[in-house]
């Protein structure tokens, strides 16, 4: 078996599992899992956001990389089409987050090139190593750095999974890679 097919059944099996209710779902707390937290990170523009910076309006938040091929765009594109699907004015009241698993190259600058690509109010979170591996750890992300195929730059494997938390920042939901647009419309309508 090749090293992406490894890295892709990796990932498909993480999202399976965090979908299933396998992992991640240790401790419930008032009838919800025990996915988020509070963080500190730093956004496309330099400027330091924490969870409570997105108190107030419902959240959308994926965690991936900017060198991903295919699944994080198409994650993002998800989200924002679901958003477009609420009204014109939707995007105003909805935070819609990107946070990479891979900090070493997605700097400030590179976000800030990368995430206007899927929407004009989309965030762009990154951090120290500690700082991501922290958040992940309390949204049950997997990630782990993989080695390029033939000398070539490395890939990130990552679960793939959109979260939705309240405007309190507390997890509602999630959706995988393979949700409708019109689910995650759905779910966020409900909490504007």
């Amino acid at each position: 078996m090749s090293r992406t097919m490894k890295a892709l059944l990796g990932v498909w099996i993480a999202t399976l599992a965090l979908a299933a209710g396998w992992i991640g779902w240790d401790a419930l707390q008032g009838g919800r899992p025990s996915i988020g937290g509070p963080f500190t990170l730093v956004d496309q523009d330099g400027r330091t956001v924490t969870s409570d910076s997105l108190k107030g309006k419902p959240t959308l938040i994926y965690f991936g990389f900017t060198y991903c091929p295919d699944v994080c765009p198409t994650s993002l594109l998800l989200m924002e089409t679901a958003i477009e699907k609420l009204g014109p004015d939707a995007a105003k009241k909805v935070n819609l987050v990107f946070i990479t698993v891979d900090p070493e190259r997605d700097t400030p600058a590179l976000l800030k090139g990368y995430v206007p690509n899927f929407g004009p109010t989309f965030i762009g979170l990154t951090g120290t190593p500690q700082q991501v591996a922290d958040v992940a750890r309390a949204f049950r992300v997997y990630y782990q750095k993989v080695p390029g195929k033939d000398g070539g730059p490395y890939l990130m494997d990552h679960s793939s999974i959109v979260y939705l938390l309240d405007r309190n920042g507390r997890f509602v939901t999630h959706f995988t890679h393979e949700a409708k647009a019109d689910a995650i419309s759905a779910a966020v309508g409900r909490l504007l």
